[in-house]
Parts: structure tokens; C-alpha cells; sequence
């Protein structure tokens, strides 16, 4: 399916506020307002406004860049654990042939056809421009979960995180732990009762319309299964069948408030967390923040 499905659904898009229920509420809660999570949308324009700053650079060294516009707004939207726009559905089923037709433009991907064709030296003076080569430095990050990883920059793409966020080192730091704190939580979330009722729900919805699956990524797992199976051959009929997987899917999830449930979940899980990695969270958001508003003066919006 269309990108990878997160571990379950990080849905929440604003600050994390607890629950409702007093029994689960962490101890002391900070009340004090927190910075926003970007919202899908806002991603992808901070990502377009950063290919731009780009490719700015890179022509101003004398390189060819291009920017990746494959797909609309609307084909961009992520498929996460819980997916309830029907009409998304209904339309793109769980995003299989949106997949399928990023996969061909990143096959294609004029840039690296541009590097090949340049002789050796101009190759290696292309990668420098373009993320500092050999000699770039490499950025460190600690993961919530242990470990640790890193990622090498320099170049335009230094520039264009710099231009975009401040500081790239800062930036991929909190990045890293923000985005990977589902390690820490993911195993206790899913066996969570509240969140397992809601599935139960979910599921017990899905077998009245004849899709009778566990959870949604059973459901999921068995349309690319099922695509796999029928090949290019019927692949019309495997995207039927999986637009009505998808949209059966969609319409008991709002039934549910399969969504609503797993935020609010997740939202718990996060807070009880926030003693220990709250000043990187809300560091990354207002990173995050002050990327996207540089982006709005630098790209449109998608169509």
C-alpha cells in the first residue's frame, strides 16, 4: 500500500491534551498550551518549498535539478491505520495505483538521469553541491526506543534546510525523537482495552459488509495480497476489490469512531511521555512551524 502504514496511526495533528477519564490522566499534567503538529498538508508544501530552495542552489552552481510535483494534493494524502474519507476510498481504494505510479517516477527520476550523464568529475562535483559529498558532516541522533542514527549533510540541501528550519542538527535531532517515540508505546497502545473495543467495533462493522477482517491492516494486507495474486493481467479487478475493501473500511471506522478513539489513545500514551521528551517535541513542532510559515513565501499549495 501507498507509503509505509505507521506502527498505528498517528492521527493526532495538534497538541496532545490527555483524556477525558481521570483514571488515566498522567499525574500533574502540564495545562500550558503546546505548538501544533503539522498537518499532512503542511508537509508536503514545507518538503515542496525545500526541493525548491533546492534547485535554486543548484542551478546557481551550474546544475540541472528538478523538482518532484508527481502527484496532486489530493493523491498525496497519507494512508494511515485508520482511513475513514470514503470518498478518498471510494476514488483511490487504500492508494495502491497512486503507489504504483510514484514508484514509476521515482524509477524515473530525471535527476539521477541527469547525474549519470555527466563525465566523472562534474558527477562528484554534482554530489558536492548537492549534499556536501565526501566531506560532509554527519548529523547524530539518539532514537527513544535506543540506538542511534545518523545522516550526512552539506551542500544546497544543507542550505535549503538551513533556509527552511534554522538549524538542520537541531532539527533532525528532535525529528528523530518526536517521530520515533511509538517505540516506546506501541505494544501497550495496541493492547490498550478502549482502543481494542473500538477495533472489535471496527471489525464487527466490516463482517456485516462482507469484509471480514480483524483489524485494518488485515484488511489492508489482504488487498495487496489479493493484487499480488490477480497481477497486471486483472489489475482493474484487484482495484475494484480493493476500493471496496477501502471503502467498507472508511465508512465502519466513522461508524466507530475508530479514529477518535485511537487519537485519543495515542494522545495518552504521548503525555505520559512529555516529562521526559516534551522540550523536544514541542521544539520540533515550532521547528516544524516556523518551516512551514517560510514555505507559504516560497511554493503554492498543491493542486
Amino acid at each position: 500500500m501507498r507509503r509505509a502504514l505507521v506502527f498505528l496511526c498517528v492521527v493526532v495533528a495538534a497538541a496532545t491534551t490527555g483524556c477525558a477519564d481521570g483514571a488515566d490522566e498522567p499525574a500533574q499534567q502540564d495545562r500550558r498550551p503546546r505548538p501544533r503538529a503539522l498537518t499532512w498538508q503542511q508537509e508536503l508544501r514545507v518538503a515542496d518549498a525545500q526541493q525548491r530552495l533546492t534547485r535554486q542552489c543548484m542551478n546557481r552552481q551550474g546544475f540541472t535539478y528538478r523538482e518532484d510535483r508527481g502527484l496532486t494534493l489530493r493523491e498525496s494524502r497519507p494512508v494511515r491505520y485508520v482511513q475513514d474519507d470514503v470518498a478518498w476510498a471510494r476514488t483511490y481504494g487504500y492508494g495502491g495505483r497512486i503507489e504504483a505510479k510514484s514508484l514509476r517516477v521515482r524509477e524515473r527520476n530525471p535527476n539521477g538521469t541527469y547525474r549519470q550523464g555527466l563525465s566523472p568529475s562534474r558527477r562528484t562535483a554534482f554530489d558536492t553541491a548537492l549534499d556536501g559529498g565526501d566531506g560532509a558532516r554527519m548529523l547524530t541522533a539518539s532514537l527513544p526506543g535506543g540506538g542511534e542514527t545518523r545522516k550526512r549533510v552539506g551542500g544546497c540541501t544543507e542550505e535549503a534546510e538551513r533556509a527552511l528550519y534554522g538549524d538542520p542538527a537541531e532539527w533532525y535531532r528532535t525529528g528523530k525523537i518526536a517521530t520515533g517515540l511509538n517505540a516506546l508505546y506501541g505494544e501497550e497502545l495496541m493492547k490498550d482495552r478502549r482502543l481494542t473495543a473500538a477495533v472489535g467495533a471496527w471489525s464487527r462493522c466490516m463482517k456485516r459488509a462482507g469484509q471480514p477482517y480483524e483489524n485494518p491492516q488485515a484488511a489492508r494486507e489482504a488487498v495487496r495480497v489479493n493484487t499480488g495474486r490477480l497481477g497486471a493481467a486483472r489489475a482493474d479487478e484487484a482495484f475494484a476489490a480493493e476500493r471496496r475493501t477501502a471503502v467498507a473500511d472508511a465508512a465502519c471506522a466513522r461508524e466507530t469512531s475508530l479514529r477518535a478513539v485511537a487519537t485519543a489513545r495515542e494522545t495518552y500514551y504521548l503525555d505520559r511521555l512529555r516529562d521526559r521528551f516534551g522540550k523536544d517535541i514541542d521544539t520540533y513542532r515550532n521547528l516544524g512551524q516556523r518551516a512551514y510559515d517560510r514555505a507559504v513565501r516560497i511554493v503554492p499549495e498543491r493542486g
